[in-house]
């Protein structure tokens, strides 16, 4: 049986590596950190904001509710309120897609 590499994910992410993921300003992603309360990284000894997987899932959802539906920062903000529980099931079908996107795309290139 061929040896399959596993997805390593990180414990902790710079606020810069963040920024990089959804291609913004880190000053954009410092912005919703104050604004949502559900987003709490963790921070060092230097200050330095260090994002768990957790808190990158929840910027997910509020990029998509913001740039994608066109929610306003307060509707955002209330809405993942409101439906929690439906949205971290909604971001779970979108997180498996992208897996099958990627299993997709590799396997044409393997063709």
């Amino acid at each position: 049986m061929p040896y399959k590499e596993k997805d390593i994910q990180k414990s902790y992410y710079s606020i810069g590596e963040v920024a990089e993921m959804f291609a913004v300003n880190t000053s954009m992603i410092r912005f919703y950190e104050k604004e949502f309360e559900v987003l709490q990284p963790k921070k060092n000894a230097k200050g330095n904001r260090l994002f768990r997987p957790e808190d990158i899932s929840n910027l997910k959802i509020i990029f998509n509710l913001i740039k994608d539906k066109g929610f306003t920062l307060q509707g955002a903000k209330d809405y993942m309120k409101k439906n929690k529980r439906e949205v971290d099931e909604q971001q779970k079908v979108v997180e498996a897609l992208e897996k099958i996107k990627a299993f997709m795309i590799d396997l044409k290139e393997q063709l």
